[in-house]
């Protein structure tokens, strides 16, 4: 029997905070939109897996994707959570150096926050003490920007929004393989009714599966099919009461931004994440990591109860470079790249992910307009 054809405009794959803000955004701009997932559900990926923190725009260097869509998007999500009641606190963070010679680093990132257009205010020793009198901080770097948002309600309002402007979510509908020329995309798609999708816009949203994707993707020049690490990092939760009512970061350490407390808008604590290099797809939170983290978080709160301290969960940052690698920009392959009309590839989509997510969707509409 011969698998069915249909024909679509406009298809995303992955139904995460960056599928579903793409479709949400090129929906409601007059495309006719199917969204693809393999899960049984939304934002079951990468999007499932965070910190859930609304980043600032701090770390990344100036004029790169991460920089310029971080700010923009940061400013995007608080005005659509604030319009559209999704839960959110805009609660600051604090970035703190333990150590009187790593107060030279907090410098550098407040210089580098500065080139991006973020303010950060850089307090001694005295002031931190006044204001976190818990933390063992020489000097401290306070974030006013920075703050927490309910993701998962954040993906039910995109969501929402998306199928009123006649968008569609289809779930347990694996993309098996691809193939693109000049003149359209063949999706085939897996799953219960397996088909095959005739589009002329494809957007490749699909998170930890999109080099995957695009390695697989027949048609699409090989220099654009990138190589992917994979970093996993792990979340333990805290048991009780804690005297912190922000976020309290250290200096970032390579891979990531250090062993971090984060706060839920439930008021509960997680510590984490930690890098890990792994070969692949593997969220297993070592219990014996407890120790490791108890002595990296001791160094700014040496007030840690360690056995308070449980596993939660872990997240796997999709990485463009390894262990060895310098900073990777986030990669959005349009048309000027491959040359193929209407495809547009999202790889290395990490942090500051979540808070780009409105920013990336309107770079993305741009392409496709």
């Amino acid at each position: 029997m011969s698998t069915e054809v249909l024909e679509a405009q406009t298809v995303v794959i992955g139904a995460g905070v960056i599928g579903l803000a793409i479709a949400r955004a090129l929906a409601r701009a007059g495309h006719e939109v199917i969204v693809l997932d393999a899960a049984d559900r939304f934002g079951e990926g990468i999007s499932s897996r965070n910190s859930e923190v609304i980043h600032a725009g701090i770390y990344y260097p100036e004029g790169s994707l991460k920089a310029e869509l971080c700010v923009e998007g940061r400013q995007r999500l608080y005005e659509y959570c604030r319009t559209h009641k999704v839960e959110h606190r805009r609660c600051g963070k604090w970035i703190v150096a333990p150590e009187e010679q790593q107060n030279g680093k907090l410098r550098d990132i407040q210089a580098a926050a500065a080139r991006n257009g973020v303010e950060l205010d850089l307090y001694d020793e005295d002031r931190v003490a006044r204001d976190v009198p818990e933390i063992r901080a020489s000097s401290g770097l306070w974030s006013p920007e920075t703050g927490i948002v309910d993701s998962h309600g954040l993906m039910l309002s995109l969501l929402g929004e998306l199928q009123d402007a006649g968008g569609q979510l289809v779930l347990r509908s694996p993309l098996v393989a691809a193939e693109s020329d000049n003149q359209r995309h063949l999706l085939h798609v897996g799953g219960e009714h397996p088909l095959i999708l005739k589009t002329k816009n494809v957007i490749n949203a699909a998170g930890l599966g999109a080099v995957p994707l695009a390695n697989n993707w027949a048609g699409l020049p090989e220099e654009y099919k990138p190589q992917q690490w994979f970093a996993r990092g792990v979340y333990f939760s805290y048991r009780g009461r804690i005297p912190f009512k922000t976020l309290i970061y250290p200096v970032p350490e390579p891979g990531g931004l250090g062993v971090h407390l984060t706060l839920d808008l439930a008021g509960q604590v997680r510590f984490g994440p930690d890098v890990e290099w792994i070969d692949k797809e593997d969220y297993t939170v070592d219990p014996s990591r407890l120790e490791t983290f108890a002595t990296g978080v001791r160094q700014w709160w040496p007030g840690l109860d360690a056995t308070r301290l449980q596993p939660a969960y872990a997240g796997i940052r999709p990485k463009l470079t390894g262990p060895d690698g310098g900073f990777a920009d986030f990669q959005i392959d349009g048309p000027q790249e491959h040359s193929l009309p209407g495809l547009v590839n999202l790889f290395g989509i990490e942090s500051p992910g979540l808070t780009s997510c409105l920013a990336i969707a309107e770079r993305v509409k741009a392409i496709l307009s």
